[in-house]
């Protein structure tokens, strides 16, 4: 064999014998770890049987462990349970001495902590429901039972001591002095008070309100209405006057001052309402507190309302003024406290309504005060209704803001729907026929106009009012002086004078009603009526200035009028002895009746204006006529005068002096 063959082999047995020696070395240490394995298995199952005899043992020993522990807490409980109910036992001596010293000796603040800790006490008690402690929660009831009622008591005093019975308002209001408050200390301590039992009151559960406030209501109430109760009977007695037919005038009734006491002293409570009690009680304390007040307003405003309704047409104005003073009030305290608004419109209520149908009736009594006439003055002198009514709408424009604010509440033509029957019934007693005033009125959504101009609106009354009356006036003259035409013409002009007049010398109603065209067209017509009227007579007088003279064609024509001058001799001498005695008849019979139209017009009871306009009328239609007819026949008597008595300026003289 090689030497190469026999080395490879050796070495291939020396590996092989390698491997051998360590697979024997892994098989010695896997016995061995199996050995290890079964001895560790033998000891986990020794262990085992070891931990359960131990829990079997501990187990009955954990459990009253627990329950010793439970115990242990519940003595702990019980034993601090215990101390707490010893603690009010052991105070309440303490604490019964405060209650009993009250909380103007121990102190307001120590009273009321005494009365919380009483409370306390009380609370923890009841909880506990322990009869040994029914003794001590009796007696802990009976001790805050008499702290409450103290506390009460004392709430009383304070505030009766700082409560006048009443006030003189007037010391105020004529000073311009705020009414008095309540002072800030005694506001401090009854706010305490207050704070604490009402509560105490709500914690109960009773729905009624608490008893400090019913002290309150009570006693500031009544301090009110004491201090208005003067004021109150001042309104009703200025209304009675010593002329029960004088006109009211504005500020002559105790309302303003009344109203402007209660507005005082009303701001000044709902001040201390505000300071004492909690946001959510102002409201009903305040209203409560002012209701005995506003009681007696709503029955001073009743007995003003009964003075007015028997005596409207005098004192309609008060009306208008109560409206205007209330509502300002309303307004006022309104935006001062947010209240009273309800019930001073509740109370206004009858005033308002009286002043809204005296529009009407105002208007019902001018025509029933001219239909009732059973004579005119024959000479056409004016009557009084004509100046009263224009007095009374003056006197109304004085009330301007509440009447305006009551003519947007009717609606323009408002005042027509109530009185459409008695407009209808007068103008079938008199004969007149319906003027366009007289008519009804259907309420349409212009009546609701909130833009509305209550100003307008009562320019619009006042044009109805001149024209129901001129309506009147008219219908009744021309029953009552039939046959005498110039006197109604008089009459009705004369009216009308005094009527415009009045308007232009008025400084507040001469702006509303001079931009009235309706008015303006209402008084033309019927001053055109009057013109008519009066002028009538010219008509019969004219006739003797007419003349129809046929003249000898063979002594030449005639000349025509305006045609150059005139000759009179030649025109004569063209005429028959008739006809020359026809124009001597004609200036007879025109200077008779011109004279009895001078001496009547001179006898006649004419304003300025209506006799300076009548006269210009008359000369306007008589003088051209005569002026022509004694250019024409002039030369009749030969300047004697036994015929032609007035000359051109002879005629135009007698008419200046008509002026």
């Amino acid at each position: 064999m090689p030497v190469a063959s026999i080395g490879l082999s050796n070495g291939r047995h020396a590996a092989d014998e390698e491997a051998r020696a360590e697979v024997d070395v892994l098989n010695s240490r896997l016995e061995k770890t199996t050995q290890l394995t079964k001895k560790i298995q033998a000891c986990l199952g020794r262990l085992e049987a070891t931990g359960k005899s131990v829990r079997d043992v501990a187990g009955p020993l954990n459990g009253e462990t627990k329950n010793l522990q439970i115990l242990g807490n519940n003595i702990n409980a019980v034993l601090a349970s215990i101390e707490k109910l010893r603690q009010p036992v052991d105070s309440k001596n303490d604490e019964e001495a405060i209650i009993r010293m009250g909380p103007d000796k121990a102190g307001l603040s120590s009273y009321l902590a005494s009365i919380k800790r009483l409370n306390k006490a009380l609370s923890d008690m009841k909880a506990s429901n322990l009869r040994s402690t029914q003794q001590t929660v009796a007696d802990l009831q009976r001790l805050v039972k008499t702290g409450n009622t103290q506390l009460e008591n004392s709430f009383d005093k304070i505030l009766r001591s700082e409560t006048p019975r009443s006030v003189e308002p007037l010391h105020y209001i004529t000073k311009d002095k705020p009414f008095p408050t309540l002072s800030q200390d005694k506001i401090a301590r009854l706010g305490l008070m207050n704070s604490y039992i009402t509560g105490v009151h709500r914690a109960s559960g009773v729905e009624t309100s608490s008893p400090v406030a019913a002290m309150y209501i009570d006693v500031r109430g009544q301090y009110m209405a004491n201090s208005l109760v003067n004021l109150a009977q001042a309104s009703t007695n200025t209304a009675k006057k010593k002329d029960p037919n004088a006109i009211y005038r504005a500020g002559t009734n105790g309302i303003g001052t009344y109203a402007q006491a209660m507005e005082g002293l009303f701001v000044a409570e709902y001040d201390n309402i505000c300071n004492l009690f909690m946001r959510e009680d102002w409201a009903p304390v305040f209203m409560a507190t002012c209701a005995s007040s506003l009681v007696e307003l709503s029955r001073t405003l009743r007995e003003l309302n009964t003075h007015i309704k028997a005596h409207i047409n005098t004192d309609c104005y008060l009306a208008y003024e109560i409206v205007e003073i209330i509502s300002s009030l309303s307004n006022n305290l309104e935006s001062r406290t947010g209240e009273l608004k309800s019930s001073l419109a509740a109370s206004l209520k009858p005033v308002r309504e009286t002043a809204k149908s005296s529009l009407a009736e105002l208007l019902e009594d001018t025509k029933r005060k001219v239909t009732s006439l059973q004579t005119l003055p024959m000479d056409g002198a004016p009557i009084p209704v004509v100046s009263e009514t224009m007095q009374r709408l003056q006197s109304m424009v004085d009330f301007l803001r509440p009447i305006s604010s009551i003519m947007i509440s009717l609606g323009d033509g408002g005042w027509k729907t109530s009185s459409s029957s008695a407009a209808a019934a007068a103008a079938s007693s008199t004969g007149a026929a319906a003027t366009s005033g007289d008519a009804a009125a259907i309420p349409s959504l212009a009546s609701f106009d909130v833009g509305a101009d209550g100003k307008e609106i009562f320019a619009h009354y006042c044009t109805d009012t001149i024209e129901a009356l001129m309506a009147t006036l008219d219908a009744r003259a021309r029953m009552l002086l039939a046959q005498r035409k110039p006197a109604i013409g008089v009459f009705i002009a004369n009216s009308v004078c005094i009527i415009e007049r009045m308007i232009a010398n008025s400084s507040e109603l001469g702006p509303l009603l001079r931009e009235q065209q309706r008015l303006q067209t209402v008084l033309d017509g019927f001053r055109k009526k009057a013109t008519a009227l009066y002028t009538d007579t010219c008509k019969d007088i004219s006739i003797h200035l007419f003349d129809v003279i046929h003249t000898n064609r063979g002594r030449g024509e005639r000349p025509t009028s305006g045609q150059g001058a005139v000759d009179s001799s030649a025109i004569l001498k063209g005429l028959s002895s008739k006809d020359k005695d026809k124009i001597k008849d004609k200036y007879t019979a025109f200077n008779s009746a011109f004279e009895d139209m001078v001496t009547r017009h001179k006898q006649y009871s004419m304003e300025r204006e209506v006799r300076q306009m009548f006269a210009r009328d008359m000369q306007s239609l008589i003088e051209p006529l005569y002026n022509r007819f004694w250019d024409r026949y002039h030369e009749i008597d030969k300047g004697k005068g036994k015929y032609v008595k007035y000359d051109k300026s002879g005629i135009a003289a007698v008419f200046l002096s008509l002026y």
